[in-house]
C-alpha cells in the first residue's frame, strides 16, 4: 500500500492520541504517503511533521455540511489505498465509505462500519487498555502487535520562541478545562501555589479564553514569579516549553496529552473522571493525583459534567495540595 488517510476529527487530545498510528504506519510503510484529516483549529499540531504528506481540514465553523461535501470529493479524488477511521461518528463513516479506498478500517461503533472491510471492536470501561492501544488495534492486521508512543514534533522555530523562558527553574500550570467538573477549582490552585517557593517561576498556559482565569489565580495567590502565557503560544510551542519544565501541572485535559507527546514530566489532577478509562498520561515521569475518598458518584461520566450533580464537588475539594508539592521535590 502506498497511500493512507488517517481520520480523527474530534478534539485536540483525541488527535494527539491518534499519533501512534502515524508512527506505526511510517515504520512499516516508510515510502508510503500518509495524510491526516482533522477539524479546523487542530492542524497546527502537525506543522512540519516529518511523516505526514498532507493535512486535510474539515471546517465546521461555517458552512459545515457544504464543506463536508467538498471534502468527500477531495478524499475520493485522492484514491487512497487504505483509510484508517479513528473517529466513531457517522460523518467520518460516510466519508470513509464514499472514498472508494481499497481497504477501509474503522471501529464497530461507527454507524457506517458495516460497509468497512475491517471493523474493530472499541470498548471503554474501567480497567481497560489505554486509548492509544485501542487506536493501534485498527492497524494491527496490516502491521504487527508492537506498541508506539504518542509523538509530536516541535520545530526549531517553536524551540526558539520559548527559549527565553527556559533560563530559570520553572514549572507550568494549565489550570483550565472545558468541563467544569474536570477542572481543579480556582481556590485549590491558589492554595497550592501559595506553598511554592519563590525560587521557582510559574508559567500559566492555556487559550486566550483562559487568560482571565489565570490572572485571577496569579493575583490572589500572590506568587510574584508568575507569568500568564495564556493565548501566547501555539500547541507545539507549549509542548516545547513543557519539555524543559521541572514539572507540568494540568487537569485531565488536552495539556496532559501535549506533555505526553514530548515525554515531558507531568502531574495530572483527576477530579470527576478516572484514569482507568484509558486516557491517562504517558510520559515516563508522570503521576496522577486524585481524591483518597471513596465517592460513589465518581466518575460521574467519561468526560465529566458542566457542574457537580451532587453539589459538593468532593472529588476535587478533598484532594490534598501536599501531593502536588511533592512532585516538585
Amino acid at each position: 500500500m502506498k497511500k493512507f488517510l488517517v481520520i480523527q476529527t474530534a478534539s485536540i487530545g483525541d488527535v494527539i492520541l491518534a499519533t501512534p498510528v502515524i508512527e506505526k504506519l511510517h515504520f512499516h510503510y516508510p515510502d508510503a504517503k500518509i495524510d491526516f484529516l482533522l477539524k479546523k483549529g487542530n492542524q497546527s499540531l502537525f506543522n512540519a511533521h516529518p511523516f505526514l504528506h498532507k493535512i486535510l481540514v474539515w471546517d465546521k465553523t461555517s458552512n459545515k455540511y457544504r464543506n463536508f461535501l467538498d471534502l468527500m470529493n477531495v478524499v475520493r479524488d485522492n484514491k487512497y489505498d487504505c483509510i484508517i477511521n479513528i473517529q466513531r461518528f457517522a460523518a467520518s463513516g460516510l466519508l470513509t465509505v464514499y472514498s472508494g479506498a481499497k481497504l477501509k478500517i474503522g471501529f464497530n461503533k461507527n454507524p457506517f462500519s458495516i460497509f468497512f472491510n475491517k471493523r474493530i471492536k472499541h470498548t471503554i470501561k474501567k480497567g481497560n487498555r489505554h486509548e492509544t492501544e485501542r487506536n493501534l488495534d485498527l492497524v494491527r492486521t496490516i502491521t504487527d502487535d508492537t506498541s508506539f508512543q504518542v509523538k509530536l514534533y516541535p520545530s526549531q522555530q517553536n524551540q526558539a520562541k520559548t527559549s527565553q523562558y527556559k533560563t530559570v527553574k520553572f514549572i507550568t500550570i494549565s489550570p483550565a478545562s472545558l468541563w467544569i467538573t474536570k477542572q481543579y477549582p480556582k481556590e485549590k490552585w491558589i492554595e497550592f501555589i501559595k506553598e511554592i517557593g519563590r525560587d521557582i517561576t510559574i508559567y500559566f498556559l492555556g487559550s486566550t479564553n483562559d487568560y482571565n482565569f489565570c490572572e485571577d489565580i496569579i493575583k490572589i495567590s500572590g506568587h510574584k514569579n508568575s507569568l500568564n502565557l495564556s493565548g501566547k503560544f501555539s500547541f507545539l510551542e507549549s509542548a516545547a516549553l513543557m519539555k524543559n519544565a521541572v514539572m507540568n501541572y494540568m487537569n485531565d485535559s488536552a495539556p496532559m496529552h501535549l506533555a505526553s507527546s514530548v515525554n515531558a514530566p507531568s502531574t495530572v489532577i483527576y477530579c470527576s473522571t478516572v484514569p482507568s478509562f484509558g486516557f491517562g498520561p504517558l510520559s515516563e515521569n508522570s503521576a496522577i493525583i486524585e481524591t483518597s475518598e471513596n465517592l460513589k458518584c465518581r466518575p460521574c461520566g467519561l468526560h465529566g459534567l458542566k457542574k457537580c450533580s451532587k453539589k459538593h464537588f468532593k472529588c476535587a475539594l478533598t484532594i490534598d495540595s501536599e501531593k502536588l508539592l511533592e512532585r516538585i521535590n
